[in-house]
């Protein structure tokens, strides 16, 4: 099991984040392995205490664990973590790669021979996406199996000596492949338009397989059918729960919408009211996503979504998966790399058009909204255009120089930037919505929490300000003791009125 000792805080970088007093950073929170006697019930530890294990899994022997790992805060370090192989009786350590992207679900493979992962162009520890890489188990340079994939890799599993079952995401749709572990050829079995999942709580594309694949259970839902569990092989499943019978849709008819968007085949969804009336022309909320690495995929919106109360409301919403998100393959995943804010932006705006040629939508009562990089993207928006009548920005980076100074996880800035803010200022400049704040008309409404670690509050500070010296309508809301997520149930509530305010505010007269 992973174990953090005397814990100052929960793990991960979303939560709120312990109060500084006295030295900073002088205690650090080590998550270690520790390996449990079943009999004697005693514990003991097998990972160095100067190391923090992200994920592990046991070789087939078991006498051996792989781990994806990184010396320092654990927060910040998931960017550069390595693969190591630990022995499981003497504590000893050796690493086994240093590969140059993100690392996710280490797996040994069944004959002990080889190692495999996704790695990829991740933000977030947890929200996976990316190709299927394979190493020798002593070590060596990773080899990328799927290079040429047009889609995201997920999860995976092992089914063979030379085989894997691979759930993923592709153009909005989800997708379960089998893999060649020595030519890489993946060849796609089951996709649909819904989410399939294994119930963890991010919500990952995944699958839990049986060792050779032909049985898989699943959580299965869609815009239209809420999450149950589903067992089969892929695409000729059974419905073995029914926890959500006689659950309806909160939210209006979902569908997806394809654009092009200069050399990228773009993908989104468009929400419709959820009272619709063909008749009637409705105003527009573009909601984008977290990340940049991330994809919106067709699952069953919580009844206190953004999206469900959104649609109540009499709004079309649009989700779309620009070039950065997962869906398209690791080059699209890729094409926003010192870019941020531009290519990103063009296809969010050409996904306007195309949801504006769909339905009847007011071009003229177009609204933005979104958290983290969501957030950034909404800033961005409202200082390079003036199609969006109104705007709410959570937990948004106005200033990508200041915050490089003010975040716990700036590791995660080398991957999109290419260096430190010190080494190359120019670039987080050009990306920083601080630098065009003169243009912004659109009344923006400011949402962060106080403890907020991956985005401080002095990035929503400093947004208000700026937008207040200029006369533009705006107003900032502090939530205490949250972190970058917001997860008190009254501070939820809070965000779910005052975004509907302020939306119709704005967006229905």
């Amino acid at each position: 099991m992973l174990v953090i000792e005397n814990a100052a805080k929960e793990p991960g970088p979303a939560v709120p984040t312990a109060r500084d007093a006295g030295v900073v950073d002088a205690r650090i929170d080590e998550q270690r392995i520790a390996i449990v006697d079943v009999e004697t019930k005693a514990l003991r530890f097998v990972s160095p205490p100067d190391l923090y294990v992200y994920e592990y899994d046991w070789s087939p022997t078991g006498k051996q664990l792989v781990v994806s790992q990184a010396r320092g805060s654990g927060n910040n370090n998931w960017w550069v973590a390595r693969l190591s192989v630990i022995d499981a009786a003497t504590a000893a350590m050796h690493e086994i790669a240093a590969p140059k992207t993100q690392i996710a679900e280490p797996r040994w493979s069944p004959d002990g021979s080889q190692i495999a992962y996704i790695g990829g162009l991740m933000s977030d520890q947890g929200v996976t996406g990316g190709d299927l890489y394979v190493v020798p188990a002593t070590g060596g340079t990773p080899r990328d199996l799927t290079p040429a994939i047009t889609s995201s890799i997920s999860s995976f599993s092992w089914t063979g000596p030379a085989t894997m079952l691979a759930t993923g995401y592709a153009q909005g749709r989800s997708q379960i492949a089998t893999v060649d572990a020595g030519s890489g050829a993946l060849s796609p079995v089951w996709s649909g338009d819904e989410h399939t999942s294994i119930g963890t709580i991010d919500g990952v594309a995944g699958t839990s397989a049986t060792s050779n694949g032909t049985t898989v259970a699943v959580v299965r839902q869609s815009f239209a059918m809420p999450p149950e569990v589903w067992v089969g092989a892929p695409g000729k499943w059974t419905q073995v729960t029914h926890v959500n019978d006689g659950v309806q849709p909160a939210s209006g008819k979902g569908v997806s919408v394809r654009w092009k968007s200069e050399t990228f085949d773009v993908q989104g969804f468009l929400i419709y009211p959820a009272n619709f009336d063909p008749s009637k022309k409705y105003p527009m909320i573009v909601q984008v996503h977290g990340g940049p690495s991330s994809s919106v995929t067709p699952a069953f919106f919580d009844p206190d979504s953004y999206e469900a109360i959104e649609s109540q409301h009499g709004y079309f919403v649009f989700l779309p998966n620009p070039r950065g998100s997962y869906g398209g393959g690791e080059a699209f995943t890729q094409a926003n790399v010192n870019d941020l804010g531009y290519g990103d932006l063009r296809d969010i705006e050409s996904g306007v058009d195309a949801a504006l040629k769909a339905a009847p939508i007011d071009p003229n009562r177009v609204g933005i909204i979104g958290w983290s990089y969501g957030g950034y993207m909404t800033m961005w928006a409202v200082t390079q255009s003036t199609r969006f009548r109104a705007a709410v920005a959570g937990a948004g980076i106005v200033n990508w120089q200041s915050y490089y100074g003010q975040n716990r996880i700036d590791q995660w800035m080398l991957s999109f930037f290419g260096a430190s803010v010190y080494d190359q200022p120019e670039a987080y400049s050009r990306s920083s919505p601080i630098t065009f704040i003169r243009k912004v008309k659109t009344p923006t409404l400011v949402l962060h929490g106080d403890r907020d670690s991956e985005v401080p509050t002095p990035q929503g500070y400093e947004f208000w300000h700026a937008l207040k010296a200029l006369n533009v309508p705006t107003e900032l809301v502090i939530y205490p003791d949250e972190g970058h997520a917001i997860l008190k149930p009254e501070h939820q509530r809070d965000i779910e009125e005052r975004l509907v305010a302020w939306f119709d505010r704005y967006l229905t007269r």
